[in-house]
């Protein structure tokens, strides 16, 4: 198999997972705004409410204005969570529960690297291959890459709130290779989604690879 020129990876559940589950997060924050409910049905809640909402692009918005837009995309995932979860109307101050939470998320405190990545990310520099993050995370991403200590290895990062198209869009592919310059048919997309990397990598003319971390 040639080598590539460059190697793209998903972030979440490719290069960094979240400790326990988002539903644990959530409950041991609301727990300090005084509501009590299970990470499990937290859990269940979240991903139905994340999968109903549309993917997180803005292309109409200034670059500037694409953190409030990123904010208010997750305060109404995470309203519809706790609604659907029957405990909304429990806080006090809703608003005020999700800045700690949205803040949270930005640090590397809810993540962990998996064990894996550092080796295959040296490996692929000593070859000379660059690398590149292909996302449909938000701006966050760079601080939480920065906490991980992941920022250096990666020459370019894509994400879909900055690039006004999601995966497995094939737009989102083109930004992120014409930042390396680079062919398709010369570049991998790694990542643990088979729609959105695997099969949208390959709609584009990349090498998709499927990681099964489970």
């Amino acid at each position: 198999m040639k080598q590539p020129k460059v190697i793209f990876l998903d972030a979440v559940g490719t290069l960094f997972g979240i400790r326990g589950s988002v539903g644990e997060v959530y409950s041991q924050i609301a727990q300090e705004f005084g509501v009590e409910i299970s990470p499990a049905t937290l859990n269940q809640t979240f991903f139905q409410s994340f999968k109903a909402s549309p993917p997180p692009v803005f292309p109409n918005a200034q670059e500037q204005d694409i953190p409030q837009r990123e904010f208010a995309w997750w305060h109404r995932i995470t309203q519809t969570t706790f609604e659907q979860a029957g405990v909304l109307h429990k806080f006090d101050d809703f608003s005020a529960f999700f800045s700690e939470v949205y803040i949270h998320f930005g640090t590397g405190d809810p993540w962990f690297v998996y064990p894996d990545v550092l080796n295959a990310l040296k490996n692929w520099q000593n070859k000379g291959i660059e690398l590149g993050i292909l996302s449909n995370f938000d701006s966050r991403i760079f601080s939480v890459l920065q906490s991980l200590e992941l920022r250096d290895y990666f020459r370019t990062i894509t994400i879909s709130t900055q690039s006004g198209a999601a995966k497995p869009n094939q737009k989102i592919f083109a930004i992120a290779l014409e930042k390396h310059n680079c062919l398709p048919e010369a570049a991998w997309h790694i990542g643990d989604s088979v729609k959105e990397d695997y099969e949208g990598a390959k709609s584009a003319g990349l090498r998709g690879v499927w990681l099964n971390r489970q």
